[in-house]
């Protein structure tokens, strides 16, 4: 179990957001923080500390009035750390490579995948021969709906009707280096784990699987090694005193290390 970093970027600055309020219409999302520095700042302290494996994740679609600020944000992250860093947000085969030529490690997919609700093989096999598996992330952030969680898209508004399984995950695996997984519908609210979730997931295990949504305490982070079996890596956001919460960074780390002696 690793700390893997974030970097969200919405309306071309760093903030922390409610996952499930994000909205393509007037560029919304209820804040729980928008940072006074950039998203390199951030970049150069992940790099400072040497954690890998973060990921910066651009939140405005690409042709909207923010994606340009966020592209930008995004890349001078990349210049600050380069190798250290994953990124996603509108990626395809014809954009990726110009982000991993900027120092992404890996880029993360979603949405180019998942078309009109399912899964498009013919596009993640086109995605992952153009950049290689090896720096390919899946991102299967869900939403719970009828007793299953379902991957959305589209910046978690829209659902699809693939369900995250273990056979899921066996199928997509060979084509991706890892997968990222936010549970959308705690996102950002420092609430608590997915314990469901996190059970299937940490019983799965075959590649990294990076978990984020509703870690609000060191509590949290003894639930989701138990339940993960200390194999998934976690992310935290709003709860970090990075981005105005009260689980302080340092102690994070800490918190990682004692996982490894």
């Amino acid at each position: 179990m690793e700390f893997r970093p974030c970097i969200d970027i919405h309306n071309g600055k760093v903030k922390q957001i409610v996952g499930a309020s994000l909205s393509d219409q007037n560029h919304y999302a209820q804040e729980n923080f928008v940072a006074k520095q950039d998203a390199a700042f951030y970049a150069r302290l992940y790099q400072k500390d040497r954690i890998r494996g973060g990921h910066i994740i651009m939140l405005n679609p690409e042709g909207s009035d923010y994606y340009a600020a966020d592209r930008a944000q995004a890349l001078e992250a990349l210049a600050a750390y380069p190798g250290g860093l994953q990124v996603g947000g509108g990626m395809t085969p014809e954009n990726a490579c110009r982000f991993l030529e900027a120092g992404a490690s890996h880029v993360i997919v979603t949405s180019y995948v998942f078309q009109n609700g399912k899964i498009h093989y013919d596009r993640l096999q086109k995605l992952a021969d153009t950049v290689g598996k090896e720096h390919l992330v899946l991102d299967l952030s869900c939403r719970k709906a009828d007793g299953a969680y379902y991957v959305v898209t589209d910046r978690w508004q829209k659902f699809t009707q693939e369900t995250v399984t273990a056979a899921l995950l066996d199928e997509l695996s060979a084509y991706a280096d890892e997968f990222l997984i936010h549970a959308a519908d705690v996102e950002g609210k420092a609430s608590g784990i997915e314990t469901e979730l996190v059970k299937m997931l940490g019983s799965w295990g075959k590649i990294p699987v990076t978990y984020a949504g509703g870690v609000g305490s060191f509590q949290d982070l003894d639930t989701l090694r138990v339940y993960g079996q200390n194999r998934l890596h976690v992310t935290i956001g709003s709860a970090l005193d990075l981005f105005g919460g009260t689980m302080a960074y340092e102690k994070v780390l800490e918190y990682m290390k004692g996982l490894q002696r």
